[in-house]
């Protein structure tokens, strides 16, 4: 109710609405190489309200530690009594421990320096009218410290657009775009990319991605998996935003099939049954419902990329 549709690819519309069908939240699509939104599902929920990641923020924290050289994809902790995981594997299963180790031993500041840098915390559009710009505590939370904060979030609020901008630079390689969502067909037509910043993240793209797919294959994003031809990578959260008094299901990810490219973010809000595993049973819906009608086979049509200058020198950034 009250979404305004008129610049949606109204097919990529169809195919979230449909995929969503009774669950609260809200569906985001993305193109990862422009930065446009195709698509806002329940849109007041996406812009506006900002919400606790839960295991959401494994991604940008195993980022942050990938930056730092502290990890790689084949970095051990110990998880349970004898039992170590790899970061491949922890990410996939979701272990809380893991995290919490890595997160701790970066260390509050660093961390929230990484966050900041992904793009948590501060507005994911371009000029999009009362968009939440989520929030990055200025201190460790009180419950569970910089360790609680990255096993489940605690402490931050995360956007639906904030988690769609960073999976889009996960997805094309390190250019987080400002995300813009053309409002009627004239703005969709002249749709021209703009960039936020450039993000080094290539030299652990591979080690990333391995626990991205790793959730989907054997991990805890199974549901999302929909044709072994579509290569999707993705991360659940599972937990409860006791600020907002609702328990929480989100999945960001991104997928590939032929010379196509999305990003589906599914942030489920509402009663015990929501969760990631079933927000990612959506995104695969969505991926799955595109597939049937073709989306994937059509040729790719890119604007050139614009830069926005922000240093009120007239150069560009």
């Amino acid at each position: 109710m009250g979404d305004i549709v008129d610049g949606d690819d109204l097919r990529v519309r169809r195919a979230a609405v449909a995929a969503l069908g009774r669950y609260n939240g809200a569906v985001v699509v993305a193109d990862p190489r422009t930065g446009r939104i195709l698509t806002v599902v329940n849109q007041r929920t996406a812009i506006e309200k900002a919400y606790i990641p839960c295991s959401t923020v494994k991604i940008p924290v195993a980022m942050a530690a990938m930056s730092e050289g502290a990890i790689t994809a084949s970095t051990t902790h110990r998880v349970v009594g004898r039992t170590t995981m790899n970061l491949t594997e922890a990410m996939a299963r979701s272990n809380n421990v893991y995290f919490e180790r890595v997160g701790a031993d970066l260390g509050f500041e660093k961390l929230t320096a990484y966050h900041r840098l992904w793009g948590l915390g501060e507005k994911a559009t371009l000029n999009l009218e009362n968009e939440n710009p989520g929030l990055i505590p200025p201190a460790p939370p009180k419950n569970g410290g910089t360790a609680r904060m990255s096993s489940f979030g605690e402490g931050i609020q995360l956007t639906a657009l904030q988690l769609t901008a960073l999976m889009s630079a996960i997805a094309n390689g390190g250019t987080l775009y400002y995300l813009q969502y053309p409002r009627n067909q004239e703005e969709a037509e002249s749709f021209v990319p703009r960039v936020k910043r450039y993000l080094d993240i290539s030299p652990f793209m591979d080690d990333l991605r391995a626990g991205l797919s790793g959730a989907v294959n054997f991990g805890t994003a199974h549901r999302a998996a929909y044709d072994p031809e579509a290569a999707i990578h993705g991360k659940t959260g599972t937990c409860t935003d006791y600020g907002q008094k609702t328990h929480m299901g989100w999945f960001g990810s991104f997928a590939k099939k032929g010379d196509t490219e999305l990003v589906v973010v599914v942030m489920l809000t509402g009663a015990d049954g929501v969760s990631g595993p079933v927000a990612s049973g959506i995104a695969g819906n969505v991926y799955a419902n595109l597939d049937k009608e073709g989306y994937f086979d059509q040729p790719l049509r890119y604007s050139p990329v614009a830069m926005i200058d922000r240093t009120g020198t007239g150069a560009d950034e």
